[in-house]
């Protein structure tokens, strides 16, 4: 479990091509301090499991369902990549609830500035934007952040100066794709309320009869 508040950028230092997986090596610095193999690390977003590490640097595997769902298909070395280590207990929670398991990919389609934020217009599948509420939370490669707009096939966040040099967003331009996340607290709204009652599942028939 995550929180979305980026620790530290890293890059890839590595890659080794599988038939259909890959293993990442990415140097890192401030995240190794405490970090052990088999730990979780969130690689822009998606949660990788720790197998090697060295004095700068660690590596990762990724399976083929992984490398096909998000934008790590798309890496390559010298690249930049946020990196969050898993939540811990005694740690403030200062983002939302990031599982890295993610939803989708999306694409920037407009970058803007607005006084001192930054604007990003990104689009996605309608299987992602359902999901998505204004003035609700998205992680964005893993970066919690707060949804100002939404369309039918895209929507908007702002971002404050210091999010933007502390994340890889510095580095994003139009056209680029990244790894979304959407609040799976409204997957679950969705699986215990919307969808039609099965087995002891809630419907709106049973909400409406048992006075809700």
């Amino acid at each position: 479990m995550f929180t979305g508040i980026i620790e530290e950028v890293g890059s890839i230092d590595k890659i080794q091509n599988g038939v259909h997986s890959a293993v990442l090596h990415i140097k890192a610095k401030e995240i190794l301090n405490d970090v052990k193999i088999g730990d979780s690390i969130a690689v822009n977003g998606v949660c990788l499991t720790v197998t090697s590490i060295w004095e700068n640097k660690f590596s990762a595997d990724v399976m083929y369902e992984t490398l096909r769902c998000t934008g790590l298909t798309g890496l390559k070395i010298g690249k930049h990549v946020n990196l969050e280590r898993a939540m811990a207990l005694n740690g403030r929670f200062g983002g939302h609830i990031v599982a890295g398991h993610v939803d989708g990919v999306g694409k920037i389609i407009r970058i803007w500035k607005d006084d001192n934020a930054i604007w990003y217009n990104i689009q996605a599948d309608k299987s992602v934007m359902k999901y998505i509420v204004q003035k609700g939370s998205i992680a964005i490669d893993g970066i919690s952040l707060t949804v100002a707009e939404v369309n039918k096939d895209n929507f908007s966040i702002s971002a404050i100066p210091h999010t933007i040099e502390a994340t890889v967003l510095k580095e994003r331009i139009i056209g680029e794709l990244v790894n979304l996340e959407t609040d799976m607290i409204g997957k679950y709204v969705e699986k215990f309320v919307i969808m039609p009652q099965k087995e002891n599942g809630i419907s709106k028939e049973f909400l409406i009869n048992n006075g809700f």
